[in-house]
């Protein structure tokens, strides 16, 4: 039996509310926000409008089905996802537009020409790319807080967070949540240890690439993996028994300890088991 096979497709039904993507989230302390903005998260929360994941999808897919098709929203979002941590108030900005057009730069990657052209015109991607091009020119230091996985969970995400912060509803969540001190910590550490190792240059690349993004905020912030729809996507067991995290962090030991047959061992299975999931982006 193949390691997707237990894995359900998509229904006709369940596609149009159901993201089949992992997120990587870090949220802020309001003191991290400049005025006016922080002002409006304070309010923002205080009105305890807290939106879900699913209302943020249903936003977006509004914007999918207008005529003519609008690939990028015209206004940024106002909205952000919050927590509570020993207290403190923890803002995760959406920051939909922007990510729009990080998402646009990325689709030329996955998918063949014509099927883009007829998903989204070639002069509705055109004016998008010029319309960031002016808004970047504005916003040089513009940084999304949310970051996605498509039919994935990144190996590399892995690294910032350990078993123990394993939150699992079933049918619900799957999600690890951490402070961004040790998110910074453990991915120094690995990094540290893959550099030193012979075929992880790519892995090792990926950590530097987070790394960078998360330097970008505010110490105190909290740091998400979040499986998002892909709790929809595999089967209840798989999941009850998924331990990436722990088995990432396993492998960088046995690496470190000079194991390169067990680190290649717990790599290789790990980077297979995601790859089966991943090609069911393209499953009919």
């Amino acid at each position: 039996m193949s390691e997707s096979s237990d894995l359900p497709l998509p229904s006709a039904r369940s596609a149009p509310t159901v993201p089949y993507a992992s997120y990587l989230r870090v949220y802020e302390p309001l003191a991290a926000f400049a005025e006016p903005e922080r002002t409006h998260w304070a309010d923002y929360a205080r009105r305890g409008a807290t939106p879900t994941a699913q209302d943020e999808l249903r936003r977006s897919l509004s914007d999918l089905v207008r005529v003519p098709v609008v690939g990028v929203p015209a206004h940024e979002s106002a909205d952000a996802f919050t927590a509570v941590v020993d207290g403190v108030l923890l803002v995760c900005p959406w920051r939909t537009r922007l990510r729009g057009w990080l998402a646009l730069q990325e689709l030329v990657e996955w998918f063949p020409r014509p099927v883009l052209d007829a998903a989204l015109p070639p002069g509705a991607r055109r004016r998008a790319a010029e319309d960031y091009e002016r808004w970047r020119e504005r916003n040089p230091d513009a940084r999304p807080w949310i970051r996605t996985g498509v039919w994935q969970v990144p190996l590399r995400w892995f690294v910032l967070v350990a078993d123990e912060e394993r939150d699992h509803v079933p049918g619900e969540r799957l999600r690890y949540r951490t402070p961004m001190v040790q998110a910074r910590r453990r991915l120094a550490r690995a990094l540290r240890t893959l550099r030193d190792a012979e075929g992880y240059g790519s892995l090792a690349d990926g950590l530097v690439e987070v790394g960078s993004w998360l330097e970008e905020f505010h110490p105190r912030s909290l740091v998400e993996l979040d499986y998002g729809g892909l709790v929809h996507a595999m089967s209840a067991d798989r999941l009850a028994a998924d331990r990436s995290a722990g088995d990432l962090a396993a492998g960088i030991a046995a690496l470190r300890a000079g194991d390169r047959e067990g680190a290649t061992e717990v790599y290789e299975g790990l980077a297979e088991r995601w790859r089966a999931v991943r090609e069911r982006l393209f499953a009919n």
